[in-house]
């Protein structure tokens, strides 16, 4: 068994804040992936007053091994109320970027694009100035379904890669790389003002030459932003971790991403998909794009 160094360790929270944040999740009936995934960072994010919000959830139609999203249970009908409910969160929060995501719902003829699409409407209704970030499944590939995502205009649009082709089969089972990619690509051909963005989680056995090719087949599809982090066992079920990387080979990656033209990299042990995604709107003031009139 691999042994847990310091550099992950998290700190304790103040409960007033993340408590706050709480009430509001449960008096408006949300779930949040930060919950749902068990995040490791809960505690800096709601003690900072922010969540990444999980829709049409919490039961999903895939079972990924590392993941510790309830798949046992049998997805519900879609909650025509859940896009308000999550707006006036986004209002009580004071929210000046919000992340959006969902479980997987290949049970759905789109994959959930609709209630994506409500999700950013609602939103937009009652704050206007919050930017909105969603991290969307693969959609099983159905791109006429990105496509409505896509004319809901979000600011960025996020679908995690999550490791190297060599560990899809055994870590992403339902998944597919190379329809990652794809998604990302028809992204950047459909809505070219949008600030596409890509996740990979580390320490499954992967190598670091198999790491760098993935980032350099994610600019080869003009993805802006990517994430790196730390994969964590949620439990004795999921996945082992192999091992546990540095925060230097971190570091080293960041660097190396930048270098091949990433616009933003967050790279580091305790770094998540959405983490520290509010950043984004520096980005947007450094590299700004015009959105579609359409």
């Amino acid at each position: 068994m691999v042994v847990k160094p310091d550099w992950l360790r998290v700190k304790a929270p103040q409960w007033e804040r993340v408590g706050s944040v709480k009430e509001i999740l449960r008096d408006l009936n949300l779930n949040t992936v930060c919950e749902e995934a068990s995040c490791p960072n809960i505690g800096e994010c709601f003690n900072a007053g922010t969540a990444t919000f999980l829709i049409m959830g919490p039961a999903c139609t895939r079972a990924c091994p590392y993941c510790d999203i309830d798949f046992e249970k049998k997805p519900q009908a879609l909650d025509p109320t859940e896009p308000s409910r999550l707006a006036e969160a986004v209002r009580r929060m004071n929210l000046n970027h919000v992340v959006i995501t969902s479980v997987n719902r290949d049970d759905l003829a789109d994959g959930g694009a609709s209630q994506f699409v409500r999700c950013i409407e609602a939103t937009r209704a009652v704050s206007p100035q919050t930017t909105i970030e969603v991290l969307i499944p693969d959609l099983c590939g159905n791109w006429e379904a990105l496509e409505m995502i896509l004319e809901a205009q979000p600011e960025v649009l996020n679908h995690n890669t999550e490791t190297v082709p060599r560990l899809y089969r055994r870590t992403r089972p339902q998944g597919n790389y190379d329809r990652t990619l794809e998604l990302l690509k028809r992204c950047r051909q459909t809505s070219p003002w949008v600030y596409t963005k890509s996740g990979i989680m580390v320490g499954l056995g992967e190598t670091d030459e198999e790491i760098r090719q993935v980032m350099q087949d994610l600019r080869a599809v003009d993805c802006d932003i990517l994430t790196i982090g730390q994969y964590l066992q949620p439990s004795a079920k999921h996945l082992s971790v192999n091992d546990f990387v540095t925060p230097e080979q971190f570091a080293a990656w960041q660097t190396f991403a930048e270098e091949i033209g990433f616009l933003q990299v967050v790279s580091s042990p305790l770094t998540r998909s959405s983490y520290h995604a509010e950043q984004v709107r520096e980005l947007m003031q450094r590299y700004p794009r015009v959105r579609s009139s359409d």
